[in-house]
């Protein structure tokens, strides 16, 4: 089978190549997703502010995570601030509108370490990692 004028080029998905489509695409899309991976964190500890600002809207998630002790929050507070910039930029939604859909702490990959211990022994040390991901998504008008 040769390649048509219609054929995708490797590695595009069909229908996703031109600029075209991404622009008539962009009227349809609603939510934004912010990504953060490899962060030196435990996951345990990140989910606990998230759950804080999930279904929460954006500006008042940025107010909580403002007053939030934890070293967790901070890097929380960047992934949103990122997901609402990627909803304005790339989709040109309102952020007035905004509100956190979902979020999720996934575990990332776990360097294991040892802690040398009397008569020979070694006790774990595990030194674990998070994908922190933020969805937001416009409130219906």
């Amino acid at each position: 089978m040769g390649m048509g004028a219609t054929d995708a080029r490797p590695g595009e998905a069909e229908g996703h190549g031109g600029g075209a489509d991404l622009e008539r695409d962009a009227d349809l899309v609603r939510e934004a997703r912010a990504v953060l991976r490899h962060v030196r964190a435990q996951p345990r500890k990140v989910r606990i502010v998230l759950d804080l600002i999930r279904g929460k809207p954006a500006g008042e998630a940025l107010a909580i995570l403002r007053f939030v002790p934890n070293r967790a929050a901070r890097l929380v507070d960047g992934v949103l601030r990122s997901a609402i910039a990627n909803a304005t930029h790339n989709y040109d939604l309102d952020a007035d509108l905004l509100y956190v859909a979902a979020t999720t702490a996934d575990q990332g990959p776990v360097a294991k370490r040892i802690h040398p211990r009397a008569r020979g022994q070694a006790f774990p040390i595990l030194k674990r990692t998070t994908h922190i991901t933020v969805v937001v998504r416009q409130r219906g008008l």
